[in-house]
């Protein structure tokens, strides 16, 4: 089931003029720019520009039905977050390489089969691209985390139980509650 016909439609041009860019800061992969704009009707207008790398976020599902969250801490929000399993795409990778690494990375898990779930984009703001998978017929291989994810617990419970706790809020991760969704309409839960 797709949305109303009208969600299909090409995108419009773009209804504006870029006149300057620049570039406001830059911390090794994320970058603020200020874009200034000129309208058709001749008024201008800033636009900052967040620039982010690409991401693949995961949802593991075993034939039991089940799948695995990861409790990361998030500095930004000052609290730990329960989320799929997710990662930063290096320079010139492709998404679904970079997925599979990071699934073996953050849940112990190889894949035989992956299915594109589709992208989402996190805010207007922000460039980077979130590359959403299910992946399934899984082994465990022992996990191999980063440094930064040395406090990560890693949980096997029911999809069922998951999409409950992005439903009800327990999951706030915005682009974990997608996959999440997505996943679970493609496996007959919703």
């Amino acid at each position: 089931m797709s949305g109303p016909d009208w969600l299909l439609e090409p995108a419009a041009e773009r209804p504006f003029q870029v006149v300057a860019s620049r570039q406001v800061a830059r911390v090794r992969d994320i970058g603020l720019r200020l874009d200034t704009v000129r309208w058709p009707e001749g008024g201008e207008s800033d636009h900052r520009v967040v620039e982010t790398p690409s991401a693949v976020w995961m949802v593991p599902v075993f034939e039991s039905g089940d799948t695995v969250l990861v409790r990361q801490w998030r500095h930004p929000w000052n609290r730990s977050s329960w989320e799929v399993p997710a990662g930063t795409l290096e320079p010139g990778e492709e998404p679904l390489p970079a997925a599979q690494r990071e699934l073996a990375e953050e849940a112990g898990l190889t894949a035989e089969d992956w299915l594109s779930l589709g992208r989402t984009r996190g805010s207007a703001a922000l460039t980077g691209v979130q590359y959403l998978y299910l992946a399934q017929n899984l082994t465990s291989v022992g996990r191999s985390p980063e440094v930064a994810e040395a406090d990560m617990i890693v949980r096997r419970l029911p999809l069922r139980q998951a999409l409950a706790a992005a439903f009800d809020g327990t999951i706030e991760h915005a682009t974990s509650v997608a996959a999440l969704c997505r996943a679970g309409r493609h496996v007959g839960l919703l």
